[in-house]
């Protein structure tokens, strides 16, 4: 977690100099993509709320996302990344949405991702970006830590275009 401060603290002083606000939606890093931003004082000039979306009932519960919906839509992949930023977004009317979902480890998930896999999407105003991590290993802890840290930069390397 330590690792993931310094790179929230530049994401903080970035978004309280735009007076712009987050929401995150994360999976397989279990809140820490949202640790990290709120371990860093005055989090509620920029920080909205978050969701860990780990389950399908997650999914419908706390998104609000039918299953219908999913049809031709994999759970940890980019669409998918894509789909849950931009319904945390606008789901706290904020100006970014963030989210993140994949395959922690030591094995791969029921859709054929191998563990080390994860998925992370930005949506703004005018844009959805998304990527996709590959890390190789099945260590849960240590995959854990890399997306989120990942999805962190990823969302730096956007406010920063």
């Amino acid at each position: 977690m330590q690792d993931l401060v310094p790179i929230a603290r530049e994401i903080a002083a970035r978004l309280i100099e735009r007076r712009q606000t987050i929401a995150v939606a994360e999976s397989s890093t279990g809140g820490l993509i949202s640790a990290a931003l709120l371990a860093v004082p005055g989090g509620s000039a920029y920080f909205q709320g978050s969701a860990v979306v780990y389950t399908r009932d997650a999914r419908r519960i706390l998104m609000d996302i039918p299953d219908d919906a999913m049809k031709g839509i994999r759970s940890a992949s980019e669409p998918y990344a894509k789909l849950l930023a931009s319904r945390i977004r606008n789901r706290f009317s904020c100006d970014w949405g963030l989210s993140e979902t994949g395959a922690t480890g030591p094995t791969g998930n029921r859709y054929g991702d191998a563990a080390g896999h994860s998925c992370m999407a930005v949506a703004g105003a005018s844009d959805q970006l998304a990527m996709t991590l590959e890390t190789g290993s099945a260590d849960r802890l240590a995959n854990m830590q890399t997306f989120a840290s990942t999805a962190l930069k990823f969302f730096l390397q956007t406010l920063s275009r």
